[in-house]
């Protein structure tokens, strides 16, 4: 990969990080529907795992957990892990990914979210002494899976156009080298 193409990528999954981090836990904070709000990193891990790969769905997901491990986790490391972990494996469904079917990408969208939710309830709230499963699926997890797909289906073109364009400077940049 030719090194502008490796800077322009570097630069592009950190301003969505950026981007999706702020709109998490600022704006979207204010918009609470059901007492959940729909979580921007869980669709761009999914997303970038889904369009680019397992590589870069694990390195997406590793800063992005990184960031919430900095500025809300209590305990450092499990968000890293989550999103590391729901990088690689919407990274392994790569060879399914048709920019046209928008079906197996949101679906995706909507396993990630309840499997994060499953992982935060186990490491924060069942160890603690915090049992009532039932309550926090049908409560927290599920409604927060809707709301993360309905917002997932509107970032979803603009991803397609984004991976499009990151498609097109690996080529280029794969072809100049010699």
């Amino acid at each position: 990969m030719e090194i502008h193409a490796l800077i322009k990528k570097i630069i592009s999954f950190g301003l969505m990080i950026i981007g999706c981090f702020l709109l998490q836990t600022t704006v979207f904070s204010n918009f609470k529907l059901a007492g959940v709000t729909p979580n921007f990193l869980v669709i761009l891990v999914s997303y970038i795992g889904f369009m680019r790969g397992r590589k870069d769905g694990m390195v997406v997901g590793i800063v992005c957990g990184i960031l919430l491990d900095l500025f809300i986790g209590s305990v450092f490391g499990l968000y890293s892990i989550i999103f590391l972990f729901l990088g690689y494996l919407n990274g392994l469904l790569r060879q399914f990914f048709f920019g046209d079917d928008i079906k197996l990408p949101l679906f995706l969208v909507g396993i990630s979210d309840i499997v994060y939710g499953l992982f935060i309830y186990f490491a924060l709230f069942l160890f603690r002494g915090r049992a009532d499963f039932l309550y926090y699926v049908m409560n927290i997890i599920l409604p927060e899976a809707v709301y993360t797909i309905v917002i997932s289906i509107l970032l979803y073109y603009p991803m397609i156009r984004l991976n499009t364009w990151l498609d097109k400077k690996d080529k280029r940049g794969a072809g100049s080298i010699v």
